[in-house]
């Protein structure tokens, strides 16, 4: 479980992250000043992407660390906000998980300024993620639970926030809770056209169905929210997936057939310079009879 967890880091990247890109004409808040953001922040932002698509999160974080430090001296709250979201991104995929927390303080517990209940949602959202990943379920519920309510309703988190619910209440033991949280998630997500969500909803409804004993249901899930993650070209998602096929083909006696998917998600994950993801797809692939 500990897999899907991690990769609701890649999934936000999506969703909480679908960060507010570094953008001209941004207030601190409603009603206040356009702040023009810094061109050595956005390009400082721009070389963090570089290089977090290149796989080089060490020089990705010290990117974002700049480009967030020259947003704060200028107040671009659009540029706090992008910066310090996707900067606990990467941190969360290094496993510095306070050092993560740490960077949404200025949208958070640290804020100077203003920012919009929304931003501060998808603040919300990436802390419950991260405790999510530490598996700090009580920290997790609790922040998804702010999520909710900065977001307000219409929420455009709704989605990932019942995504995050879901998989609080799996890692409990709360089955059909978690199941009941995937279908609402997929229900938001479909109303609201977004595929990495709707892929990230099947995942968790198949996950809790391989919890339940039915593999069969899990098949089905998965196998749709694979489609979607290929069409998407998200790798760590891609293997998450085929892992989670391989442990219900194997809930099922299908011994061959999980045995080809782990070795299917090792080739991705590898490819991906996943080594988290690689080593589940070794170890499950070697706990086969």
């Amino acid at each position: 479980m500990r897999l899907l967890a991690a990769a609701m880091a890649g999934v936000l990247l999506a969703a909480c992250a679908r960060a507010p890109a570094p953008a001209p004409g941004t207030g601190s808040g409603p009603g206040q000043p356009a702040v023009a953001p810094s061109s050595a922040a956005m390009a400082a932002n721009r070389r963090a992407e570089a290089s977090l698509r290149r796989g080089d999160l060490e020089v990705a974080a010290l990117h974002y660390r700049e480009a967030l430090r020259l947003s704060l001296a200028l107040e671009d709250a659009n540029g706090i906000a992008a910066n310090a979201i996707s900067l606990s991104i990467v941190l969360q995929r290094q496993g510095k998980y306070e050092e993560a927390r740490a960077s949404l303080a200025p949208l958070l517990e640290r804020a100077t300024i203003t920012h919009p209940p929304e931003r501060r949602a998808q603040a919300a959202l990436r802390r419950a993620v991260i405790d999510l990943d530490e598996r700090r379920m009580t920290d997790a519920a609790e922040w998804a639970e702010r999520a909710a309510a900065w977001c307000g309703s219409p929420c455009a988190l709704a989605a990932a926030i019942q995504n995050v619910k879901g998989q609080v209440a799996l890692e409990a033991g709360r089955h059909s809770e978690a199941l009941e949280s995937a279908k609402g998630a997929l229900a938001a997500a479909r109303a609201a056209s977004d595929a990495a969500e709707t892929a990230n909803a099947l995942r968790l409804s198949g996950m809790a169905a391989i919890a339940a004993g039915d593999g069969a249901a899990a098949l089905a899930s998965l196998t749709e929210a694979l489609a979607i993650d290929r069409g998407l070209g998200v790798p760590r998602r891609i293997t998450l997936d085929l892992i989670g096929l391989g442990r219900a083909s194997a809930l099922r006696g299908e011994r061959e057939a999980a045995r080809a998917y782990y070795e299917r998600a090792l080739a991705v994950s590898e490819a991906d310079r996943d080594s988290a993801g690689a080593a589940q797809a070794r170890a499950l692939a070697a706990a086969l009879p």
